[in-house]
């Protein structure tokens, strides 16, 4: 059953909590990052990516880069940027965009939920990416940025949790995108106790977003025991900084791809390859939104085209049913021969946050096609991770974001 634990979080001080609060570090490059904290000291992001406090030439994973955020962490702490709450408590952070609310507990999981698949996945880490978390946490000792888990929407916990959000918010404020962000403390005994009972009462949780950041605190509190061989289980190093959604209040948007070539073929030979499998339909120049499963819109030569996946091309299967899995596994790879996404230089991706605009955008610099996607579901999701498979790649894009800097998590130093 799913462990989720109150824990002292270091958190800002109300006045600065909009100064602070950053988007999580992997959404940015290197230059746009250094381009976000200009002229905000407080922005979290200059922790979470220190190499903005270098010159472009320095080796971002220099050690020197990581000694640098614990540094900025630990100062701006005893600068009073920073409280650390005299007692474990849990916390509500609701998350308003476009008019819709999504409303989160946030707690520590456990290490071992996620090693014996308590906390369930859908996605593989990139070894170069979890070793940067690993080194980040680990010098750190703070777990900075919040996992996003999912579970399967509960009443008990969504009744505790309307209750509590009727007393003043600790935190209001909106950022920079539009999105409104409230915090609220749960700190009473009766609370604390029945929001732990429920979560023990759950069979999974499920890691929506936040793999990598997941998988370095994991290593590091393993690293921890190992170098502690007679911890208690009570230690921080236990356990891991999350934030649990219901499954029912969440959205997920298309994660949509651009390719640089058309794999040798003209445009017509291409579009007569694609309706072998696919319908084709010529839309127009008004970008193509797909309205349901197994359909896909293609920009191409200044003209959007409807895809539609035929029959024999779905599946029951839960990875094979997918559309990121139909279009790479019927297109991507046997038409423009994108075997792996992951490592093919040939392919990018592009969150639907920045609209179908930014795939004509890209069309017209660097690419040569696009693929809008259908957004996958989040059943969709919880029944990959159920099954004990992995996603594609690239196959669902969260929104609104967590931010980073609101609740640090800080383990053994």
């Amino acid at each position: 059953m799913a462990v989720v634990k109150p824990f002292r979080a270091v958190r800002p001080v109300p006045a600065l909590v909009s100064r602070v609060a950053a988007l999580p570090y992997d959404v940015y490059s290197r230059s746009e990052a250094r381009t976000a904290v200009e002229g905000n000291p407080l922005s979290f992001l200059n922790i979470d990516r220190a190499e903005t406090q270098f010159g472009p030439e320095a080796d971002m994973y220099a050690d020197v880069v990581y000694e640098k955020a614990a540094s900025m962490l630990y100062g701006q702490i005893s600068e009073g940027i920073y409280t650390t709450e005299d007692t474990p408590c849990y916390y509500i952070y609701a998350l308003t965009m476009d008019g819709r609310t999504q409303t989160g507990l946030v707690g520590c999981s456990s290490i071992d939920d996620y090693r014996n698949g308590i906390i369930r996945r859908h996605e593989n880490t990139r070894a170069d990416k979890e070793e940067d978390r690993v080194r980040h946490v680990d010098v750190c000792s703070a777990q900075t940025g919040p996992i996003f888990l999912a579970y399967r929407h509960d009443e008990e916990i969504r009744k505790i949790i309307r209750t509590r959000m009727e007393d003043p918010c600790l935190y209001d404020f909106v950022s920079e995108d539009g999105i409104r962000h409230r915090v609220w403390r749960i700190g009473e005994p009766a609370d604390i106790h029945a929001l732990e009972n429920a979560f023990a009462h759950l069979p999974a949780t499920y890691i929506a977003d936040g793999h990598h950041r997941a998988a370095s605190a994991v290593r590091v509190g393993f690293n921890r025991r190992a170098a502690h061989p007679g911890f208690d289980g009570s230690e921080a190093f236990n356990y891991f900084l999350s934030v649990l959604f219901p499954d029912d209040e969440l959205k997920i948007l298309p994660y949509n791809r651009v390719v640089r070539d058309l794999n040798g073929m003209s445009t017509s030979e291409f579009l007569a390859a694609v309706s072998e499998s696919f319908s084709v339909e010529k839309i127009g120049d008004t970008p193509f939104t797909p309205s349901a499963k197994a359909e896909f819109g293609l920009y191409l030569d200044d003209a959007w085209y409807r895809l539609k996946a035929g029959a024999a091309l779905r599946s029951t299967d839960p990875v094979a049913g997918l559309d990121v899995s139909i279009l790479q596994d019927h297109l991507l790879g046997p038409l423009l021969g994108i075997g792996d996404p992951r490592t093919d230089k040939r392919i990018d991706f592009v969150g639907g946050i920045r609209g179908l605009k930014e795939l004509e955008r890209r069309v017209h610099t660097d690419m040569r096609a696009a693929f809008s996607m259908y957004p996958t579901s989040v059943e969709e999701l919880l029944s990959v991770a159920d099954a004990g498979l992995l996603m594609p790649p690239k196959s669902t894009w969260f929104e609104p974001k967590l931010r980073s800097g609101l609740f640090i998590h800080t383990i053994e130093r």
